[in-house]
Parts: structure tokens; C-alpha cells; sequence
């Protein structure tokens, strides 16, 4: 039995003694491989991986950034996940958010003065040199060499008591000097002891960063890391900004050891560029405190903000100081509460400058200045200036003494204005035959069903003839010039005064065959007219033909069968001929109205409603 143990026993070693020593010899190859044999291995491991992407195999040489928490549910790409990268801000699952933790609040129409201070991401721009003003502190990193009688290269790290050691010259006092002095700092104790045939090159390699606390109204208080010689601008960058509804602008206190050591007034920034000078240390804490007294500026400045003044600040002196007014505001209108009332003044910019305010005013610049001098426009055929400033009460036949024209091209007989006012007229009595035709389109009363479907379809087109009519635009023309006598009307800012041009035409349009400008005839009638465009289409209204006198003036000539009756031995040429179309009485129950609008749309721009 023991015998046949021992058959078994080298059998077993005869099988596993070989692999034992590939295994060995293998162990040993892969130890003494070199580094660079490693590194091959390793770029061969990454090709072969980017070769065979999409597949799922897995090297153990290209490990994924990205791995699955234990117990973690897989419902998303970036849910029970982990990244050995920055976050970025990125929230984790559960962690507190701005808006989880902070009050809903609506966005402000009037944000404050210097809020802009914490738009963009400034404060993770760094600059490539090192700032010659940074103090030296424990932990920043200093290169050094010595050569020539001596020769010693090293970089030294600043210990806790602010020194850096070096052998045979022993410590040196570095805390505190700028950086633009560490070289010289160092090289005269290093020359106190070596004073010939050495020369001396330091160099301040790295800073350490700082912990600075930020609390008070900002959205994220906290801990945060900087260098010594960052901002207070800085830091309250990484901690969000100071929250525009709570927190004060103009009170921000740097405290070291529960002693205030600097204060900041970001006011003084914004205006003059003025900020604490100040190296940050280990456990400063930043303090914003609470909004102060406010004064909002609605409209009329070129700083519309809400302003945030000390109580010596709370007049209309600093508020003009910081909000501006423009150029042509010339009074200043308040608005607030006094002893549980109301209260409001309106006041000229030097009255309000000496005004005393009270917090939570509000504060509307206007430009009250009563225009006496504006401007005219001058179109059509003439020479020189399209425009002319003009005094107020200036009148028409003022202005016409001092426009060039030439009486062989320049129509001075039949001048006209094109006023802004009467074309803001024209559109509201317009508009108000439109609101009328639409109440009596909605509110007619049906006595049937078969009424009820021929209304129903009459109310379709109504409604698409009052949407084009309210898309016309009324010129605004007024009739100035009649016979050849001219109105010496009162101008008002802005008008146009047209001068037409000299013309032999006559212009035929409308509800005619063959809309046209024909040559002007003193022989022909209006009929004549109408002929040579053609004649009437089948929509036409012949009973009442609307001519527009070159001067603007508005006229009708009615025919009856084949006679003409009315005004055709007046046209003159620059006349317009406008065949205005007819309403079907059969179809329509607002025919009255209908045919109003449509006269009033064609007198007031001179158009052909189609």
C-alpha cells in the first residue's frame, strides 16, 4: 500500500514539476523585463484595444475611469457611477443643490450696481508668471544653485517657522518676502559666507495654497482654496457671488483670528478700481454682511440698478453720482413711504440732488424739456436739404422761402403734408369702423338654420376683409394747397412736406381690366380714362369712382348707364382714378359698414382695397 502511495505521489510530481518550472522561468523572464520592454507592452495593449473597439473585452492594461458602486442600480449613464475626475460642479445623487436649498426668488427687473462683477469664470483663469508681490509662506518650494568655488544644487522646501535650510550656511528667514526679493533675499546671507568665486542663482518654484472661509449671504458658503495673493474677488467667485437680494456690495469684511484686517467695498472697485491689499492666510474667513439701505433707479439713466448706499450716501447727490441721468433728463420723479404714507415728489435734477432719500425709494429720470426746436422733412422735387430745423411755432409758407425748387420740374401749386398724427388718426377711425363691423358680424341674430350657414360663411370673409384692412398703413396726407393758394398751417415735429413733380400723366387703378398711367388728355373725360384701362372687371362700383388730386384732395364722379356725371372736366394731370370694388348686397348684411371702411381705407392711403 505505502508502495503504491509512492507510485502515485511521483507520478504527480513527474506532471507538476514541469510546469512548476515554466511557471518559474516564466516569473523570472517577466521580472527582468526592462521598463522600456514594459512600456511596449503596453502601447501594444492600447492599439489592440482601439482596434478592437465595440467589442467586450477587457485589458487589464487600459482600466476604465469609470467603475460600478457596489450595490448601485444601472438605470443611467451617470447614476451608480463614479469618476475619478474633477465633478465640476456636477451634483451627486442626493447632495443639496441651489435649488433645494435656497428660497425660489422671481428674476429682478432692476438687478444691483456691479452685479456683473460675477459673470464669466474668471476665477479660474490663472496667469503663466509668478506675481513679484506674493508673500513667501511655509511650504512654497525654492530652487537653488550654487557654482564656482562651491558648487550645491537643491530645491528647499520653507518650513513651518518660515526658514529654508542650507548645508554650511544654516537657515535663512524667508516668510514674508515678496517674491520679487526671495533672489536677492537669499544670496546676501549666502554671501555673508561665501564672498568670492561663488556665484548664486534662487529661484521661488511653487506657492502653497490657502484655505479661506466665505459665509454670509452667498449662494455657496464654505471653504475654499486659493493662494495667498488672490482677491477677495476671487473667492467670493468660487463661493457664487453675493446674493442680490440679501447681501451687501458695499460692507465685505476679511477677519484673521476674529479680528477684522481688511475691509472691501465693491462699489469702489466698480468706479475707481480700488480693492484691499491684502495676503490671504491659512483660516481667513471672508464676511459679507447683510443688504444695506437701497435705492432703485427704474428708467432714464444709463445705470438702471438698484443702488446700495450707507446712510450718509441716502440723497439725490450720491444716486445722480452713481445712476447717471442722460444727457436730456431734466427732472427726477420719487417714489416711497414716509411715516406710514405715501409719498412722491417730482422734482428738476437740482432740486432732487440735495432731496434726502429714504430706503426702499424708487427714482424715474425724465426728460421734460419742452422740444422747441425740431425737425421737417422736405420730399419730392426739389434742391438741396431733405431735412430743416425749424423753431417751435414755425409755419409752413416760412419754410417753403427757403426751399429750392425749379418751377419747370417742381409742382408748387399742389403741395401737401404727410403728417405723423393724422396718420395715427386715420388708423384709429379705421380700426374703429372694424371693431363695429365685427360686433355686428358676431351678434347678428339667425332665425334659422339655413340662415344660421349663410352667416356662418359671410362671417369667414368679413373676418379676412378686416384682417388685410387693419394691415394698412394711412399715409397721414394733409391738403394744404387748393387753386394754387397755399395754407400757412402750423407745422409740428416731424412733418413731411411734399413737393410733387411735374408730371403729364394720369393713373388709372382699381377694379379696371388694365390698371395703367395713361398720358394726360385735356380733352378726355373720366370715362375716357376708364376706357383706355380697359373698362370695368365684373366687381367694380361704377356708380362712385374715387379721384385723388395730385394736392391729396379726395373727389367722386358718379356714372349712371353710359352719361358721366360729377367732375371730369376738372382732371388735371398727377390725378389717380381709383374704381373701388362693389359689395354684393345679397351675400352681405354689414353692407353699410362694409362700404364706409372701404372708402376710408382708400382716401386714407390712397389704395384700391381688393
Amino acid at each position: 500500500m505505502m508502495a503504491h502511495n509512492v507510485i502515485k505521489l511521483k507520478q504527480s510530481l513527474a506532471v507538476a514539476l514541469p510546469l512548476l518550472i515554466t511557471f518559474l522561468v516564466f516569473s523570472n523572464n517577466a521580472h527582468s523585463q526592462s521598463a522600456e520592454q514594459i512600456e511596449q507592452l503596453r502601447q501594444r495593449a492600447q492599439q489592440t484595444n482601439s482596434s478592437s473597439a465595440g467589442t467586450s473585452a477587457v485589458s487589464p492594461l487600459n482600466i476604465s475611469s469609470q467603475r460600478t458602486l457596489p450595490g448601485a442600480t444601472q438605470s443611467g449613464s451617470a447614476v451608480g457611477q463614479f469618476s475619478t475626475q474633477p465633478r465640476n460642479g456636477v451634483s451627486l445623487p442626493g447632495e443639496p443643490t441651489i435649488d433645494t436649498v435656497f428660497p425660489l426668488q422671481t428674476a429682478m427687473e432692476n438687478p444691483p450696481f456691479a452685479a456683473n462683477l460675477f459673470i464669466g469664470g474668471f476665477e479660474s483663469e490663472r496667469t503663466s508668471g509668478m506675481n513679484d508681490n506674493y508673500l513667501v509662506a511655509p511650504g512654497d518650494k525654492i530652487s537653488i544653485w550654487l557654482w564656482g568655488a562651491v558648487n550645491f544644487s537643491d530645491v528647499v522646501t520653507v518650513d513651518n517657522q518660515g526658514n529654508i535650510f542650507i548645508p554650511n550656511i544654516g537657515p535663512i528667514r524667508i516668510a514674508n518676502t515678496p517674491a520679487g526679493s526671495v533672489n536677492q533675499t537669499v544670496t546676501g546671507k549666502i554671501r555673508q559666507v561665501y564672498t568670492n568665486d561663488v556665484n548664486v542663482y534662487v529661484n521661488l518654484l511653487t506657492t502653497t495654497p490657502v484655505s479661506v472661509y466665505v459665509s454670509g449671504p452667498v449662494l455657496r458658503p464654505g471653504q475654499y482654496a486659493g493662494l495667498a495673493s488672490d482677491s477677495v474677488l476671487y473667492f467670493l467667485k468660487r463661493a457664487g457671488g453675493v446674493d442680490f437680494q440679501r447681501g451687501s456690495f458695499r460692507q465685505i469684511d476679511v477677519l484673521r483670528d476674529n479680528k477684522v484686517v481688511a475691509s472691501a467695498d465693491l462699489y469702489a472697485f466698480f468706479r475707481s478700481g480700488k480693492l484691499p491689499s491684502l495676503s490671504f492666510k491659512d483660516g481667513d474667513t471672508i464676511l459679507v454682511h447683510p443688504i444695506g439701505n437701497t435705492i432703485t433707479v427704474e428708467t432714464g439713466a444709463r445705470n438702471s440698478f438698484t443702488f446700495e448706499f450707507l446712510n450718509e450716501e441716502l440723497n439725490g447727490e450720491a444716486v445722480n453720482y452713481f445712476a447717471r441721468p442722460g444727457e436730456f433728463a431734466s427732472h427726477a420723479s420719487v417714489a416711497g413711504v414716509r411715516g406710514d404714507k405715501q409719498y412722491a415728489r417730482y422734482l428738476s435734477i437740482e432740486e432732487f440732488s440735495t432731496l434726502t432719500l429714504r430706503a426702499g425709494d424708487t427714482v424715474e429720470y425724465v426728460a421734460d424739456n419742452e422740444p422747441q426746436i425740431y425737425r421737417i422733412n422736405v420730399a419730392g422735387a426739389f434742391s438741396g436739404a431733405s431735412q430743416v430745423m425749424i423753431d417751435k411755432g414755425t409755419r409752413l409758407l416760412d419754410v417753403l422761402d427757403h426751399i429750392e425748387a425749379d418751377t419747370s420740374l417742381s409742382d408748387t401749386q399742389n403741395i401737401f403734408l404727410l403728417r405723423e398724427s393724422v396718420a395715427i388718426k386715420q388708423k384709429e377711425i379705421i380700426e374703429e369702423g372694424l371693431q363695429r363691423l365685427e360686433r355686428s358680424m358676431y351678434t347678428a341674430p339667425i332665425s334659422s338654420t339655413g340662415e344660421g350657414a349663410i352667416r356662418a360663411q359671410e362671417a369667414q370673409l368679413v373676418a379676412d376683409f378686416i384682417a388685410r384692412a387693419r394691415q394698412v398703413e394711412p399715409q397721414g396726407r394733409v391738403v394744404v394747397s387748393e387753386n394754387g393758394d397755399i395754407a400757412n398751417i402750423l407745422l409740428e415735429p416731424n412733418d413731411t412736406i411734399v413737393i410733387p413733380e411735374v408730371t403729364d400723366l394720369v393713373h388709372v387703378g382699381g377694379e379696371v381690366l388694365l390698371p395703367q398711367s395713361i398720358v394726360f388728355n385735356p380733352e378726355a373725360t373720366t370715362e375716357d380714362y376708364l376706357a383706355w384701362a380697359g373698362g370695368f372687371t365684373e366687381r367694380a362700383e361704377d356708380e362712385r369712382i374715387l379721384i385723388v388730386r395730385k394736392n391729396g384732395n379726395v373727389t367722386f364722379s358718379n356714372l349712371n348707364g353710359n352719361l358721366l356725371s360729377g367732375a371730369e372736366s376738372q382732371l388735371e394731370p398727377g390725378d389717380q382714378i381709383i374704381v373701388l370694388p362693389a359689395i354684393d348686397t345679397k351675400l352681405l348684411q354689414a353692407v353699410k359698414d362694409i362700404t364706409q371702411i372701404v372708402f376710408q381705407v382708400a382716401v386714407a392711403a390712397n389704395v384700391a382695397t381688393n
